[in-house]
């Protein structure tokens, strides 16, 4: 998946979205972001561009993310996401029909990445009648704190979900603001490449 990605950044011609509205759009949530469930969108690092909004340096390395339906659009991240190795870890937590929302691959830049602030996934994959929603993250390295791995609060998702990504006539926007987290509570999730980790859709966590 690593060299697969190499390639799709590589085709990427970044000439027309290297400009400061795509990191402003990825920022605030608008209609890139919903829009992007069904594309393969890239998402750049804030601090990847200077004041006139170019990028500092190659498109390889400004990278946030690639998203949100690699899954449905790409063949080698379809046939991965689709193997018998994601469908039977889902059947062994009950669910009968899993449905793949989104996907994504995340980078951490070294020496500028943006730290992603603390969330629940039901807030934005949220599913009725009730919150089923269950996040498979597999770290194709390393991941540790000196790198920037992911932290939650142990517990969290015992308290329900907090406030949803609503979109309205208004755009997207939650329909409350962002609680307060002592950073105390949070725990470093580290992990070996290859391991596959299950974050339940309440749990509060942030990278």
């Amino acid at each position: 998946m690593r060299k697969r990605m190499d390639q799709l950044l590589h085709d990427f011609d970044g000439s027309s979205a290297m400009n400061q509205d795509v990191f402003v759009q990825q920022k605030e949530m608008n209609e890139f972001m919903y829009e992007s469930a069904e594309k393969i969108s890239f998402f750049f690092e804030e601090k990847a561009f200077d004041e006139e909004g170019n990028l500092k340096q190659p498109k390889e390395v400004s990278m946030s993310k690639v998203g949100h339906a690699l899954h449905e659009l790409d063949p080698v991240f379809k046939d991965y996401s689709r193997s018998e190795k994601f469908s039977s870890v889902l059947q062994s937590l009950g669910y009968k029909r899993p449905v793949i929302i989104q996907s994504v691959y995340i980078f951490k830049q070294s020496g500028f990445g943006n730290d992603v602030a603390p969330h629940q996934d039901n807030s934005t994959l949220y599913t009725e009648p009730k919150t089923t929603c269950t996040g498979l993250w597999l770290a194709l390295e390393d991941a540790t704190t000196a790198n920037g791995c992911m932290w939650a609060i142990p517990g969290s998702h015992r308290n329900g979900l907090v406030r949803r990504l609503i979109r309205g006539e208004q755009g997207l926007h939650f329909d409350q603001s962002s609680p307060s987290y002592e950073q105390s509570d949070f725990v470093a999730i580290e992990a070996k490449a290859g391991s596959l980790v299950l974050i339940h859709g309440d749990l509060v966590h942030r990278r």
